[in-house]
């Protein structure tokens, strides 16, 4: 390899965190998909539709909202391609009441 190809790396990490207002999550998804700039006719389901799925799945209103190319935003030499984001609810310690940290 010489220094000056460019070399392509997969960057994996496992993020924890806690949600402590779900309902707030939600809103802003819904909040961004309804500003979204998405031409409707060509979806399987349409904006009201969409928007109530959002409110329904909490994980998926999160992945919604997680930017992961600002991971790499101050990495000099780094140009980020693209990611695939999602979220699932950690089902051995699903609590519905806040946590303390």
């Amino acid at each position: 390899m010489r220094n000056d190809e460019p070399v392509v790396v997969q960057v994996s990490c496992r993020v924890e965190v806690v949600v402590d207002d779900p309902d707030a999550v939600t809103a802003l998804a819904e909040r961004r998909l309804r500003q979204a700039n998405i031409d409707w006719t060509d979806e399987p389901d349409t904006l009201d539709e969409a928007a109530a799925a959002l409110r329904a799945d909490l994980p998926s209103a999160l992945a919604d909202l997680v930017d992961p190319e600002r991971l790499l935003v101050d990495v000099p030499g780094v140009r980020f391609r693209g990611a695939h984001c999602w979220a699932t609810p950690d089902e051995d310690r699903l609590t519905s009441r806040p946590s303390r940290d």
